[in-house]
């Protein structure tokens, strides 16, 4: 297989070094021109991309044997999908890379704004100190909506668990709701939303979106925080809205102002004037397109993206099934001065179920079968916790038992004495590292039935 693929942008290098591995191969050009670049692209099947121009119909007509284009990043906005789809070629995202920064993002946007973080932080560094002005608002007992209930939405959704909130999520596409968040129609969201959270791409059905006719739809004074893409505000509208106070306060991670390649702001020196009132504002807080834009992102995309590429030459990997060693708690032993009136006590003062032996309980694991994990007191005596000098023994539940031990033995893990069978199942024995004694029980559940 001989899979040649341009890297057209700078990535973490996981991603060039697994694909090398795997047996494709790569070539950068991080600086010709999209023109430069069209004149040789006919030589590739693949293409790995971030923003830093668009793939229009005139460079696909010049891939005359591209088979993918693979962006790393969320959206595909800078890739003409319909005529790509046209021509056979895989359009590859990594949604799943970054939905995990943007939602933290996003979170910490609103509490900032809330609690005027930004604001206070500037006035102490200039040396006042003002409490009542900087007075903030909870979180807690708010409504927040969510405008886009894909990949970041949900995660974002997620995030708002250990909140008091009640989440709400709007999206052209029906049945998205799930536990973190109701679905309901757009009338309803504007009805009773406090936040607003953007989670959608460009489209030309998104361009423009939050316009006043949009604001002026909602029934409170809210705040907004955007993540998504900046052509999704009109910022002059925003700033009409934010006067009038319509709009409480703004998170701004993406600007209407934007460059395609995400990497500056304006084409010329001209700043518009709604953008200079952003910059003034105490109730805004502005970040260069970074909501996705961690460390660990870096990674996790690049990995997303080799992972597809991959799946898309070899088909999708099998799952290996981690090996199963403790599969339950098994039993707790301990030593008692007198076991019998023990398990009088705990019968008569916590009701468990006892016997001579103490008590048995019955539960079901992950996939349904019967399991009991055994409770004794063992007289103070007791010579079954040796060589361990303890006053207690754990009992794990585990699968295989004569495999498990020999490989606790090949990584070294003291093994007591020999495998016994009883009719309840097999038993073995180990010592842990701090030297107490571990009995390991392959069960037979049915005999306690």
């Amino acid at each position: 297989m001989d899979i040649k693929i341009l890297h057209i942008d700078s990535n973490h290098p996981l991603l060039w070094n697994q694909l090398q591995d795997s047996g494709f191969i790569n070539h950068s050009d991080f600086n010709s021109s999209k023109e430069e670049i069209e004149t040789k692209i006919q030589e590739y099947q693949g293409i790995v991309i971030r923003s830093r121009f668009k793939i229009d119909k005139t460079f696909l007509d010049k891939a005359i044997n591209l088979q993918f284009v693979a962006r790393v990043g969320a959206g595909l906005e800078s890739i003409d999908c319909d005529y790509a789809a046209s021509k056979n070629i895989t359009l590859i995202a990594a949604p799943e890379g970054n939905r995990n920064a943007v939602a933290e993002h996003t979170l910490g946007m609103i509490l900032s704004l809330f609690n005027k973080l930004n604001e206070a932080d500037s006035e102490i560094r200039s040396g006042h100190w003002n409490r009542e002005s900087n007075r903030g608002h909870e979180l807690d007992g708010k409504t927040v909506g969510i405008i886009g209930y894909g990949n970041m939405g949900k995660s974002f959704a997620k995030k708002l668990r250990g909140f008091d909130v009640e989440v709400l999520c709007y999206d052209i596409q029906d049945n998205v709701g799930d536990v973190n968040a109701k679905q309901v129609s757009l009338a309803k969201f504007k009805q009773k939303v406090d936040v607003v959270s953007l989670h959608i791409p460009w489209t030309p059905k998104s361009d423009k979106m939050v316009d006043s006719d949009f604001i002026n739809g909602f029934s409170k004074s809210f705040w907004i925080v955007n993540t998504s893409r900046g052509k999704n505000i009109v910022t002059a509208d925003l700033v009409s809205a934010m006067k009038s106070d319509k709009i409480l306060g703004a998170g701004l991670d993406v600007l209407e102002y934007e460059k395609l390649s995400f990497e500056t702001l304006f084409t010329d020196k001209n700043t518009p004037e709604a953008f200079q009132y952003l910059l003034k504002a105490k109730n805004v807080i502005l970040t260069p397109h970074i909501a996705g834009w961690t460390f660990e992102s870096h990674e996790r995309l690049a990995q997303v993206i080799v992972d597809k590429i991959k799946t898309k030459y070899f088909g999708q990997a099998k799952a290996v099934e981690p090996e199963k060693r403790v599969t339950g708690i098994g039993g707790f032993f301990f030593k008692a001065e007198d076991p019998m009136q023990l398990i009088a006590w705990y019968a008569k003062h916590l009701g468990l179920k006892t016997d001579d032996y103490g008590a048995t309980f019955h539960w079901k694991d992950a996939v349904g079968e019967d399991c009991t994990t055994q409770w004794s007191p063992f007289a103070a005596g007791t010579k079954y916790f040796e060589p361990s000098e303890k006053q207690f023994m754990q009992n794990f539940r585990v699968e295989n038992l004569e495999r498990l031990l020999q490989k606790l033995s090949d990584e070294g893990v003291t093994i007591i004495g020999d495998v016994q069978t009883y009719e309840y199942g097999k038993f073995g024995w180990i010592l842990d590292v701090e030297g107490n004694k571990i009995e390991l029980w392959e069960p037979i559940d049915a005999t306690f039935q």
